[in-house]
């Protein structure tokens, strides 16, 4: 059986990227029960993708209840539907199972992993602020994507002199305005900028000089997108919304390493259970930004714990 709702996690503070802001993280948690066994998925659905969450609460209802991973990367396409699915699946087998997903794959248990800490875009006053606050987390990511973006990298810069910079355009730049912050964000000691350009609009970064390392976001869903990234992108950013689930993530993973691109592994903003899976994705990224459930002020039960070594892997009781 398979039964779909959907949740509502207040946020810490309002969180503004430069497509708009928002005060609560709507998810949609999958949950299905077979043989007297839950295995629950939670999803993020989108707007920029085209995804609400009555729409991915409809695709949900409507799989079979015999639904398996392989089925649904048959028929389901990739997005936050089929990634709550997927990873219910995978939860389920391993309760069912009684062991951790990691086994089930065959792969080492999961280790504790930095992740990036989020600062949302606001006034270069208010952006400083919040890099004082967290001044002591290694990377910071930070929200720009406007036409006067230095002032506000500069002021956190201030804040937080000694972490490492992470910038996320979430394409809002030009390709004019992109080469001329580039070289900027290289003296200001910036590690990765993340979709300069909007997906769709990004040809020009193979003309450009890339004097820092360029992420694929928005640019970069699941494994079909990777062949038309090559010359453009450095880094490829994979988040489950987009993969669709756990099984294409790891997938798209392993063919994006042997093309030679690094990887990031991301989130929406959502809850423990959605970054759960995640845990076992970002080792040996060279860059994770799972950071949805600390910008929460209320999260699951049994939540991830995050320390000073990073994110670590779920309690079964969450997840896996």
């Amino acid at each position: 059986m398979i039964s779909v709702t959907a949740d509502s996690f207040p946020l810490a503070r309002t969180f503004t990227i430069s497509r708009g802001s928002k005060t609560t993280a709507q998810v949609v948690t999958a949950t299905i029960t077979r043989n007297g066994h839950q295995g629950r998925g939670e999803a993020v659905p989108y707007a920029r993708y085209g995804e609400s969450v009555a729409d991915v609460m409809a695709q949900i209802a409507a799989a079979p209840p015999w639904i398996t991973s392989g089925t649904l990367a048959r028929d389901m396409p990739a997005g936050a539907a089929r990634n709550a699915l997927d990873c219910a699946l995978w939860d389920l087998e391993a309760k069912t199972a009684g062991k951790r997903v990691w086994d089930l794959l065959g792969l080492p248990a999961p280790r504790p992993v930095v992740t990036a800490f989020t600062l949302s875009l606001d006034t270069p006053a208010a952006m400083r602020a919040q890099a004082a606050e967290n001044a002591h987390r290694p990377v910071l990511k930070i929200k720009l994507g406007t036409p006067d973006d230095m002032p506000r990298l500069e002021a956190v810069r201030q804040g937080a002199p000694r972490a490492t910079l992470i910038i996320d355009a979430n394409e809002g730049w030009t390709p004019e305005i992109y080469a001329d912050l580039a070289p900027r964000l290289v003296a200001m000691g910036v590690a990765l900028v993340e979709q300069p350009l909007p997906a769709g609009a990004d040809d020009s970064l193979a003309e450009m000089a890339r004097p820092l390392p360029v992420c694929a976001d928005e640019s970069c869903h699941d494994r079909a997108s990777l062949p038309a990234l090559r010359g453009k992108y450095d880094v490829v950013n994979i988040k489950l919304d987009k993969t669709g689930g756990l099984s294409e993530a790891l997938a798209l993973k392993a063919e994006a390493q042997a093309m030679g691109f690094g990887i990031m592994v991301g989130c929406m903003v959502g809850s423990s259970l959605a970054m759960a899976p995640a845990t076992i994705l970002a080792q040996g990224a060279a860059f994770t930004d799972l950071d949805g459930p600390l910008l929460l002020a209320q999260d699951r039960d049994n939540p991830l714990l995050f320390d000073e070594h990073g994110i670590h892997p779920p309690h079964p009781a969450l997840w896996g």
